[in-house]
């Protein structure tokens, strides 16, 4: 968080309490405002590789897609939290919603414009999300249903929020070898892969493997006025295979859009 007095804030929002402590710092702290809120916390548990599907993928000439978006290869195992919430929803998604409402009333109605920065993924599909089931309590594609869910939360609080001066926009870091991705296959196991991943990189340009890469788009949207920004639009990191950085925005999957707008 990027306070107004020259001060950072770090708050976590892997849960509901978290989300309601942080605000309450914030306000010890007397912040009159609140410049940037990158909203970054996400989990993985469990996660599962479908060889077979990936297989089929490589005889139907779809692996390429597959390998850059995880589409039909990657389930996870998902569980209630706490709060009686699904863990992935409230991690991902829920978490930071609320903590946003909690701190309205510092990023509404600034002299400068506020922002929202959430870390989405490739993987958010349409397919792996429904409104009847918007936790995905009854899937085992949880973390692609709450990032598409985000890519709609994002572009619903543009349409609430642009005119007391709150954006939203939503970025994808690509392919980053973290230990969220070192929990999909062991570790010695990505070390082996790692030079056919330089050579996909040459094909799929959000392979961006290293953390430092992965955050171009969201350095990239630190500089850029919010105005001026599409508020349908996904900007992810990108790196070309001789290992240039750059940002290339993508439009929010179109369903996302028409759902936003019956939603709002």
């Amino acid at each position: 968080l990027s306070a107004a007095k020259g001060g950072r804030a770090r708050l976590p929002a892997e849960s509901l309490p978290a989300a309601a402590a942080g605000r309450k710092g914030l306000a010890f702290a007397r912040f009159q405002r609140l410049d940037f809120v990158y909203l970054n916390a996400g989990i993985m548990p469990n996660p599962h590789v479908n060889f077979k599907a990936l297989w089929h993928g490589l005889l139907t000439g779809k692996v390429l897609h597959m390998l850059t978006t995880a589409e039909g290869i990657m389930t996870q195992t998902d569980r209630l939290n706490g709060d009686g919430l699904q863990e992935v929803f409230a991690t991902n998604l829920f978490g930071h919603f609320i903590l946003v409402r909690q701190l309205e009333c510092l990023l509404c109605g600034n002299e400068k414009p506020s922002r929202l920065i959430w870390t989405s993924s490739s993987n958010a599909r349409e397919s792996a999300f429904s409104l009847s089931d918007y936790q995905h309590a009854k899937g085992r594609e949880s973390y692609s249903s709450s990032k598409y869910a985000t890519d709609l939360t994002s572009v619903v609080l543009n349409r609430k929020f642009n005119k007391q001066g709150l954006y939203s926009s939503v970025v994808c870091p690509g392919l980053v070898m973290s230990n969220m991705t070192y929990r999909i296959l062991p570790v010695f196991l990505w070390k082996l892969l790692m030079p056919i991943m330089w050579l996909i990189r040459f094909f799929a340009k959000t392979y961006t493997l290293t953390p430092y890469n992965g955050a171009e788009a969201h350095v990239w949207l630190f500089k850029q006025k919010p105005e001026h920004l599409d508020a349908l639009v996904k900007y992810h990191s990108c790196t070309s295979g001789l290992g240039k950085s750059y940002v290339e925005p993508r439009k929010v999957n179109g369903a996302a859009a028409s759902c936003c707008r019956g939603l709002g």
